[in-house]
C-alpha cells in the first residue's frame, strides 16, 4: 500500500488527483491533503509518507520554496503543474516524477510504478544497513559504525582523532587526514563514539584520549600527536584529569 499526500492550493485539482489515486488502484491510499503549503510542512514533520504530490504553483510559497523547507525528506516527491517549463528544475530538485495537468491516466500509472520500485529499493537499502550495523554490533571487535553520504563506515577507535561541532553537523577528523562530516550533533556523536577510549572535554569538542600527547595546564589545551591543539573548558577540566 502506497500511503500519499497531496499538497495543492486548488481545492477542484486536489480532489481530481484523490479521485484519479483512488480509482487508478487500491494499492494507493490518500493519507492526507492540504490546500496550505505551511500546514502541509507541519504535518510532514510529525509524518512520513510513501509519496508526495506537490503542486509548484501556490501562492506564499511556491512547490520549489516548499521542498527546500522540508525537514523530513524520507519519500519521494512528484511535481503536478500545468505549466511544462519547470520540468528541469523539478529533477534538479531530486522529484521522482512530473506530471502536467491535465493529469493522464496513463502518466499517472507510470509514476505509481515508479513510487513502488523507488519505495522498494530504498526498503532493501534500509534492510541492509540495519543488518550491517547488527552485525558490527554482535562481532567480538566492535567498529564504530557512522552513516554519511549515502553510505556506512566502520572505523577503529585508534583511526579517529577527534570530532568538532558545526551546530546540527559534525567533523570527525582522522589520523590519516581525511575528514567526515555527519549531519549529527555533537551529543548525538558524542553518544555513538565508546566512552572508554572518547572525551568531550569542551562543548565543541570530543578527543581520543589516547592521542592526546600533551596537556597544557595553564593554557587550558591539549596536543594531539597530529599537533591538533583543543581547548578544555573549565568545566569539564576536573572530569578530565580524572579521566587522565
Amino acid at each position: 500500500m502506497i500511503n500519499a499526500v497531496i499538497v495543492d492550493d486548488e481545492s477542484k485539482a486536489l480532489e481530481s488527483l484523490s479521485w484519479e489515486l483512488s480509482n487508478l488502484s487500491d494499492e494507493v491510499k490518500i493519507t492526507a491533503s492540504f490546500t496550505d503549503a505551511h500546514e502541509a510542512l507541519d504535518y510532514l514533520d510529525k509524518n512520513t509518507p510513501d509519496c508526495l504530490f506537490l503542486d509548484i504553483e501556490m501562492p506564499k510559497m511556491d512547490g520549489f520554496q516548499f521542498i527546500q523547507n522540508l525537514r523530513n525528506k524520507n519519500f519521494p516527491v512528484v511535481i503536478t503543474t500545468a505549466y511544462n517549463q519547470y520540468a528541469l528544475k523539478a529533477l534538479k530538485n531530486q522529484a521522482i516524477d512530473y506530471l502536467l495537468k491535465p493529469i493522464d491516466t496513463d502518466d499517472l500509472a507510470e509514476t505509481v510504478e515508479k513510487i513502488k520500485k523507488y519505495n522498494a529499493k530504498n526498503l532493501t537499502a534500509e534492510r541492509l544497513e540495519e543488518i550491517l550495523i547488527n552485525f558490527n554490533a554482535s562481532s567480538v571487535q566492535k567498529k564504530i559504525t557512522l552513516s554519511t553520504d549515502g553510505k556506512l563506515l566502520f572505523l577503529e577507535s585508534n583511526e579517529i582523532l577527534y570530532a568538532e561541532s558545526d551546530g546540527n553537523y559534525t567533523t570527525i577528523y582522522l589520523q590519516d587526514g581525511q575528514k567526515i562530516v555527519l549531519t549529527k550533533k555533537l551529543k548525538e556523536v558524542n553518544e555513538i563514539l565508546p566512552s572508554e577510549s572518547f572525551f568531550r572535554i569542551h562543548n565543541s569538542y570530543v578527543v581520543n584520549l589516547g592521542k592526546i600527547k600533551e596537556f597544557l595546564k595553564t593554557d587550558g589545551y591539549v596536543v594531539l600527536e597530529s599537533k591538533h591543539k583543543i581547548p578544555v573548558s573549565r568545566q569539564k577540566k576536573s572530569d578530565f584529569l580524572e579521566r587522565l
